[in-house]
């Protein structure tokens, strides 16, 4: 029998995507009313007082990492919360959400290629498949909600390669986080490298005279809400719940997940914004299910076989 744990970890990660889904459509809400780097600091901001409020309220304290940790949480902070989120809000300033969306579910090929390479972990013919398949969902979703996504504006080669930065920096923060998730657990490696994130897009938001009167009179109620998003639900919430994917079953297998925040994104649009859903996109999310079933059931079946 599989691990009923395994169950509860992909219900987490399931839950996870769909909360990214929307991150998308918030970011790009988000790129034409606030500057880029003061919605990126903003954004960590309040994940941070989340992240500690939480922390409080359950009594759990922040505990001192050593030196070594530091340093590879603050690699972590740099690449999943600084270099990331800059690029996700600049990149949404040239490419729509579905454009963007389209690059950012590479993220399951590059960190499965990422780990056979760097980690030498085997992939095996079903992971393979199985991420293959989730791409070809993912693209089949994407194009069919948006066939012109694919011609773009005169400058698109600008955000498609800023949004490709987000594949990069998240594949640094999947991958570097192992050793500490397992010396310091989700929750205290989340908040360490949201804490160290935070502070570098601050000081360079402060550098840059981001923080003026006049930013902050353009926020208005439609823009808090989606920082509030953002940051609670799409950074504090959802960054612990991978991580403790990743502790619990890998970076590949919690990767693939990745794919179906397109599947998610036109889910939400069908039923929040009355969005056509066509059957390109229905048989394009049964494949992206299909690749994330052949990319978990390996390891599954060596625990029911007791390897």
């Amino acid at each position: 029998m599989i691990d009923s744990s395994d169950h509860v970890t992909y219900l987490k990660l399931a839950a996870v995507t769909m909360v990214w889904g929307g991150t998308f459509v918030a970011g790009r809400f988000l790129a034409g009313a606030i500057d880029p780097l003061l919605a990126s600091s903003l954004r960590f901001l309040l994940a941070s007082v989340a992240l500690l409020l939480f922390m409080a309220c359950t009594r759990i304290p922040l505990i001192r990492p050593s030196a070594g940790q530091l340093l590879r949480l603050a690699l972590l902070g740099f690449f999943g919360i600084f270099f990331y989120n800059l690029c996700f809000f600049y990149g949404l300033q040239y490419i729509n959400a579905s454009r963007a969306s389209l690059i950012v579910a590479l993220n399951p090929a590059v960190i499965g290629l990422a780990t056979w390479l760097l980690f030498k972990e085997r992939l095996g013919a079903n992971k393979v498949a199985g991420i293959a398949l989730c791409l070809g969902g993912a693209a089949t979703v994407i194009v069919s909600r948006n066939p012109q996504l694919l011609q773009g504006a005169a400058q698109a080669w600008r955000g498609d390669l800023l949004i490709f930065g987000c594949v990069v920096g998240w594949g640094v923060y999947s991958l570097c986080s192992r050793e500490l998730n397992k010396a310091l657990g989700p929750l205290q490696a989340v908040t360490w490298s949201v804490l160290l994130g935070t502070l570098m897009l601050t000081l360079a938001s402060l550098i840059m005279g981001r923080f003026t009167f006049a930013a902050f009179n353009a926020i208005h109620a439609p823009q808090l809400l989606s920082l509030l998003y953002l940051g609670v639900l799409g950074s504090a919430v959802a960054y612990i719940g991978y991580y403790d994917g990743i502790r619990r079953i890998g970076a590949t297998r919690s990767g693939v997940f990745i794919a179906l925040n397109p599947l998610t994104a036109v889910i939400c649009g069908a039923l929040l914004l009355d969005e056509h859903l066509t059957q390109a996109m229905l048989v394009g999310g049964a494949v992206i299910l299909l690749g994330i079933y052949l990319c978990n059931k390996p390891l599954a079946r060596a625990r029911a076989m007791g390897i």
